[in-house]
């Protein structure tokens, strides 16, 4: 498989949905499923679980801080081991809802705030790469960060993302907003191809970047996501 497209979903929680996981699932290759620390909830994460073996979509876990008011864009202070600690229990949770599939663990992606996190702290970005090894999955990750040097060093495998959504500043630093703005689906299908085709990406500035991408994501709460999805997917086949 070629660059995929990678998608954080089931977060919703109880009779509150976010995002249309059943209309993106059609586009996706890999789903981030939430864990419940952020969002979800026993029954979304096993409905998502489901879904994504319906529609043949890889699962991988999207653990975050426990910040479920604030869905884990709030960055929290826990050392290494109360972290790891944290990751693995939503992990483990997600297992056996996979379990129940025939499914396997296909990767881990850290959500919001801890994903952040991980390109600033290396305590951060060493309590993940602690629990990638245990459940001996790749992580996803930005190239060019923190991250990348943590898990490189560690011998962690893992896939470096582009946000088909989100902004990059003129540093190529990634802009994570609390509240994902809609794009336009054709001008961020032609950024996708610019990334895949040339690994350059548009910054705010106007200005290229270098960009390397072994995985797009678009996120499920972004403003007309199946849309965007959509062209992403057109974008990365006429590309293939």
């Amino acid at each position: 498989m070629g660059v995929t497209i990678n998608c954080d979903m089931g977060e919703g929680f109880g009779l509150y949905q976010c995002g249309d996981d059943a209309g993106l699932m059609p586009y996706v290759d890999i789903a981030n499923v939430a864990c419940g620390f952020h969002a979800s909830d026993p029954s979304v994460m096993r409905a998502t679980v489901a879904l994504a073996a319906d529609h043949g979509v890889a699962v991988g876990a999207h653990p975050s801080f426990p910040d479920l008011q604030g869905f884990g864009r709030r960055e929290m202070t826990m050392d290494r081991e109360e972290l790891a600690a944290c990751l693995i229990y939503q992990i483990g949770a997600l297992r056996g809802f996979l379990d129940e599939k025939g499914l396997k663990l296909n990767h881990i992606k850290p959500h919001g705030a801890l994903y952040g996190a991980a390109m600033r702290h290396e305590h951060v970005a060493e309590a993940i790469a602690d629990v990638a090894e245990i459940f001996d999955v790749p992580l996803l990750c930005m190239r060019g960060t923190l991250q990348e040097t943590v898990y490189a060093r560690r011998g962690v495998a893992f896939l470096a993302e582009y946000y088909a959504d989100l902004d990059y500043d003129g540093e190529g630093r990634l802009i994570i907003t609390r509240k994902h703005d809609a794009k336009d689906p054709e001008e961020a299908a032609r950024r996708v191809r610019q990334v895949v085709l040339a690994n350059k990406a548009t910054t705010t500035e106007g200005t290229l970047i270098d960009m390397h991408a072994d995985t797009i994501c678009v996120h499920s709460d972004t403003p007309g996501a199946v849309e965007l999805a959509a062209a992403v997917r057109h974008a990365l086949d006429d590309a293939a």
